[in-house]
């Protein structure tokens, strides 16, 4: 993670790091909310990068491990507010 490009957002960081293939690792700290809280946040942002980074990269032919880190305020966030906070960061990692 210290090596990696960091695109910072509202609602989650984004790291990434040249790598074989495209893969994707998501953290939600527990900033004291339950599990089911956690789960669910860590649940959307894996669909978000199955649905919306990972077309976008094998497309690109982008081979980039890519870290998606929860914030605070994302466990109030719908899915919705989650993909339009990501789109910006996703379409950066594709260009390189």
């Amino acid at each position: 993670m210290r090596a990696g490009e960091r695109i910072s957002g509202p609602l989650v960081d984004v790291i990434s790091v040249s790598s074989q293939r495209p893969r994707v690792g998501v953290i939600v700290p527990r900033y004291g909310h339950s599990a089911v809280a956690r789960n669910r946040v860590r649940r959307r942002l894996k669909e978000l990068a199955r649905r919306e980074w990972l077309p976008m990269a094998v497309s690109s032919d982008s081979s980039r491990d890519v870290i998606l880190r929860a914030k605070p305020a994302a466990y109030g966030a719908s899915y919705a507010r989650l993909k339009e906070t990501l789109d910006a960061p996703f379409g950066r990692l594709c260009e390189r």
